[in-house]
């Protein structure tokens, strides 16, 4: 049983992995290959002078993993309601979690199969994002989104701060106390 499960691992599903298994929590990303963030070029996001998307990408995937992540090479095929959480199907196999944070960018078919609460993006050429509080909450308890599906802008700094918000949210709401992650300097 883990105590996450993000879908996706582009810049919003590995800031939040990253941030929730640096919290002590047990987490697994799915990763389809299918970001596209692969098909960019950024010089726009802070601390970054340049760098190419699926650098960004495996960047952010191997933060995760430096903290404890499983990283699931497979395409989430649903999601289903279980005892205490939620069931993951992806790749033949099954993942158990109380939560779970969908970071899938511009891919809405399982969180429409599911039943999430849709309603139309506002970014050019996104047409259809998730419904969610100022939290990242769904309609689906224990179901949390962020990123672009969330309705947010598509650029990877501002992802990538969602997928953390949320992450931190998700991380709260399980320590039932405000969580907060400052490092010093060694």
């Amino acid at each position: 049983m883990y105590d996450i499960l993000v879908v996706g691992a582009g810049p919003a599903g590995a800031s939040a992995a990253l941030f929730a298994a640096k919290a002590g929590k047990k987490v697994a990303v799915f990763d389809n290959d299918k970001s596209i963030t692969k098909r960019a070029w950024v010089e726009n996001h802070y601390g970054v002078i340049e760098v190419t998307g699926p650098e960004l990408v495996e960047t952010g995937k191997k933060q995760a993993e430096k903290f404890g992540a499983e990283i699931v090479e497979a395409t989430v095929e649903n999601i289903e309601k279980a005892d205490g959480g939620y069931t993951v199907i992806a790749g033949y196999k099954t993942y158990s979690a109380k939560h779970v944070i969908i970071a899938t960018g511009l891919l809405t078919d399982v969180a429409e199969k599911v039943g999430l609460k849709t309603k139309p993006g506002t970014e050019p050429r996104i047409k259809t994002v998730l419904d969610v509080d100022a939290n990242g909450k769904t309609n689906m308890n224990g179901i949390w989104a962020a990123g672009t599906i969330a309705g947010v802008s598509v650029h990877t700094i501002i992802t990538a701060g969602d997928g953390a918000k949320v992450a931190i949210n998700v991380i709260s709401e399980l320590n039932g106390e405000r969580y907060v992650d400052h490092d010093l300097m060694k």
